[in-house]
Formats: structure tokens, C-alpha cells, sequence
């Protein structure tokens, strides 16, 4: 059985479970979020916690089981808590700004990369040079964090670009002179 799809998921305070034909719904203090369930897998909920079943033993079914309650486990977290990446730019004239729902960065380019924003997802420029990806969907948090970092992606010789916060980029010797 999977080790992980075996482990019950216990909801905080304030955060409500439901069922709805293939799909289920997960309500908290920050939003609501729904997702279909996955075939051959079944999702009980008791009073505090949800447990995630598997109907037969199919190598797809003991991988949807995995995946299926580590899904639900961060839906439980994001209406709950809520995630959120932190972005930095590194370079000189670099900088980053917000108009309405686009995200503006300047990049050294010879012109302005402009990236949408979705709707679920709040982008914060702290700094100039400091940007906060804040949602209750972990997968559009890491989707938008990967979009705009991949706009300008680390150098590794002169150590420019977009980094997540703590990323150690090594730095690479240049060509040397014969």
C-alpha cells in the first residue's frame, strides 16, 4: 500500500471538507478549493479528517493513491495557511514593478517583459528587486513563480537573473587568457 496514501489527512479549525459527485470541495479562512477525483480512488470523510482509498491493487491505482492524497493534503494547507515563493533579481538596472494585474520587469532587455497575472494568484513588489508569490493553489504559485523566473534565468558566469530566495547559484571561472 502506499506509504503515503495510507496516512489520514486531519483538517485544522476552520477548514470544511465536502463531497460533490466526482469532485471534492475544501473550504478555510482563505478561499475554497475543489478538484476532481481521480478514477479508482475514493475519498471518505469522517469528522476531522479525510482518508484517501484505492479500489484495487494496479500499479495506476497505487500511483493515483499517492498523488490523489498528497493533492488533497495541499489543498487542506493552502486554504488554511496559504503558500507563497519569494523571487530576487540580481543585476544592474534589474527591477521589477506591478501595473494593475500584469507584472513589469526590466531585464537588461531592449524592451519590457510583460507577464500576466492570474486571477488566484497575488503578486507583491516588496523591493524593486524582491518579488512575493502568494495564493492558496500551490500548483499556480509554483507555475507563476517558474514563469517569471524563467524570463531571465541565472547566469552563472556574471550571477545575474531571477533566483528563488536562498538559491546558491555557483559561480563559474570565465575564459582565461594563454
Amino acid at each position: 500500500m502506499s506509504r503515503i496514501g495510507k496516512k489520514p489527512i486531519v483538517l485544522p479549525d476552520g477548514v470544511k471538507a465536502s463531497l460533490e459527485a466526482d469532485r471534492i470541495v475544501i473550504e478555510g479562512p482563505k478561499g475554497k478549493l475543489e478538484r476532481r477525483v481521480v478514477n479508482g480512488i475514493s475519498v471518505e470523510i469522517e469528522s476531522h479528517t479525510i482518508a484517501v482509498r484505492r479500489q484495487d491493487d494496479r500499479r495506476q491505482s497505487r500511483a493515483n493513491h499517492g498523488l490523489m492524497r498528497a493533492l488533497v493534503s495541499n489543498m487542506v494547507h493552502g486554504v488554511h495557511q496559504g503558500y507563497e515563493k519569494v523571487l530576487e533579481i540580481s543585476g544592474v538596472g534589474y527591477r521589477a514593478e506591478k501595473t494593475g494585474d500584469k507584472l513589469v520587469l526590466h531585464l537588461g532587455y531592449s524592451h519590457k517583459v510583460e507577464i500576466e497575472i492570474p486571477k488566484v494568484v497575488e503578486v507583491v513588489v516588496e523591493k524593486p528587486t524582491r518579488m512575493v508569490i502568494k495564493s492558496i493553489d500551490r500548483h499556480q504559485v509554483g507555475q507563476v513563480a517558474a514563469n517569471i523566473r524563467a524570463t531571465k534565468k541565472p547566469d552563472p558566469y556574471k550571477l545575474k537573473g531571477i533566483t528563488y530566495e536562498g538559491e546558491k547559484i555557483l559561480q563559474k571561472a570565465g575564459k582565461k587568457a594563454v
